[in-house]
């Protein structure tokens, strides 16, 4: 890391420069300035170009957090497209194939709001590792609020790993805000996202809820395929990998304007002690004010603070 950082200086400071020529200078063994090119590359503050001798350049990490995002948006439209896709071939199976299949079926469709209800705090009874869900419409309802944490407290309460993704904007609803820190609270995992493109519940490796064909109303659909629970199980740690921990759930205030203008130049590439110039304060000052930005958006580094901070929408 610290030779992945020294070089990303050098190169912003002559971005020009071709990366052979650097590496005689910089005089490190080779296995180790190709691994902080590497790095930075994977982090894609080293882009290509045809304008250096190397066909690489220097990058800004704003430059590189919209690459980050931009592929991200690639990536979940052909998620979108394979859970579509997925939806379409269950409801083919079930209209058309399992009326053939002898035995228990491994799909099946359950009616009504409070059928539904009972087959989630059964599953909650039964769950005995984890239970993952997508909540892109969570009912901010006092009632849908109370049942579902009173299902997702019988989990917690007997050792279950519970993890949870929401939609970021969900939270600006005061009431799932206030569920959501609770649940926290009690020791399940929350993360937010920009957006999801279904409801799902797995629990265990036996047992998925989904959204009914068609999207048919107060119906969802239960599937116990092991294929189709290793690909529902697939989708969740996508989006669970990409998603984030809101500041809220860290009890951590909203970045004031000194903290916003020093993330702002982190962005544009700027050192701690070209920051500390741009702002005539000391870069133990900056130093303090990354550390506490990092801290507020429960990032592991400077560069995914940033990636953060850009999806929260305070850069």
């Amino acid at each position: 890391m610290e030779n992945s950082t020294a070089l990303y200086r050098t190169l912003l400071a002559d971005p020009a420069r071709p990366l052979p020529h650097l590496r005689d200078e910089l005089g490190w063994p080779e296995h180790e300035f190709d691994a902080a090119v590497a790095e930075l590359r994977r982090l894609g503050l080293l882009q290509p170009t045809t304008g250096t001798g190397s066909g690489l350049a220097a990058v800004s990490v704003a430059t590189a957090v919209r690459q980050l995002l931009g592929d991200a948006d690639s990536t979940l439209g052909e998620l979108f497209a394979a859970a579509r896709r997925t939806g379409d071939g269950i409801a083919r199976l079930h209209s058309h194939y399992l009326p053939l299949q002898p035995g228990p079926p491994t799909h099946e469709l359950v009616h009504g709001a409070d059928r539904i209800a009972a087959l989630l705090e059964d599953a909650a009874r039964g769950a005995r590792t984890e239970a993952l869900s997508l909540r892109p419409g969570q009912d901010p309802s006092p009632a849908a609020l109370d049942g579902k944490l009173a299902r997702e407290r019988i989990a917690l309460d007997h050792g279950v790993r519970l993890r949870t993704v929401y939609p970021a904007a969900a939270l600006r609803h005061g009431a799932v805000l206030a569920h959501v820190q609770e649940l926290t609270a009690a020791g399940a995992g929350i993360r937010v996202a920009h957006s999801l493109p279904l409801w799902l519940i797995a629990v265990d490796t036996t047992l998925a809820v989904l959204p009914a064909p068609g999207g048919a109303p107060d119906t969802a659909l239960v599937v116990r395929d092991a294929a189709v629970l290793a690909l529902v199980r697939e989708l969740f740690e996508y989006f669970w990998a990409a998603a984030w921990v809101p500041p809220d759930l860290l009890g951590r205030p909203v970045p004031d304007d000194r903290h916003r203008e020093v993330l702002r130049l982190l962005a544009a590439g700027l050192t701690d002690q070209a920051i500390a110039r741009k702002l005539e304060i000391s870069e133990r000052t900056v130093r303090r004010l990354v550390a506490d930005l990092t801290t507020d958006l429960g990032a592991q580094s400077r560069f995914q603070a940033g990636v953060h901070a850009a999806r929260l929408g305070w850069i």
